[in-house]
């Protein structure tokens, strides 16, 4: 039997006072300490990749509205997106490598009844796709072929939220 944690009367009689809860005392049907330790870091890796597809694009709105004759402007806009796309790449990779770990080695989301995972999927593949995007989009503002005005980066750069906030909902929720 687990033990439950929480308010509880203080072992030194001096009233009602909550003790801290031990690392992986209680568990859900099935989890382990391990699972539960990817399972964070996951979630820290993704939140962090959305991090930089959050503000990828705002540069790219920056780069948009630099007048032709302010060069040294553009040059540091466009270097902060380049080390920023790399770096969002780096979160990217351990991100997805957790979730495929969660999925195939752990069967999160596995069997014909989570339809949510499967919805999780073609979401996930298709922030890849808008990292993907914002790569292309890089390589014009560098070769300044950019053609868009900074009102397109504006909606542009409402995509990775809506595709964030329906990812959550559907991992928490799992309505299908």
């Amino acid at each position: 039997m687990s033990q439950q944690r929480g308010l509880q009367p203080s072992a030194h009689g001096r009233g009602f006072f909550l003790e801290p809860p031990l690392l992986c005392i209680t568990r859900e049907e099935g989890y382990t300490g391990n699972m539960l330790w990817i399972k964070a870091f996951h979630i820290v890796m993704v939140a962090s990749w959305f991090a930089g597809l959050f503000y990828l694009p705002r540069i790219f709105v920056n780069l948009a509205m630099v007048p032709q004759d302010s060069v040294a402007e553009f040059d540091r806009l466009l270097l902060m997106a380049r080390k920023l796309l790399r770096f969002t790449t780096l979160l990217a990779v351990p991100a997805l490598a957790l979730g495929l770990v969660l999925w195939l080695y752990y069967g999160i989301g596995l069997g014909a009844d989570n339809g949510w995972m499967h919805a999780k999927l073609g979401l996930v593949a298709l922030t890849m796709a808008y990292h993907w995007q914002c790569a292309v989009l890089l390589r014009q503002f560098a070769g300044q072929t950019n053609t868009r005005s900074h009102v397109w980066y504006r909606w542009f750069n409402e995509t990775p939220v809506m595709l964030m906030l329906i990812i959550v909902v559907l991992v928490v929720v799992k309505p299908f």
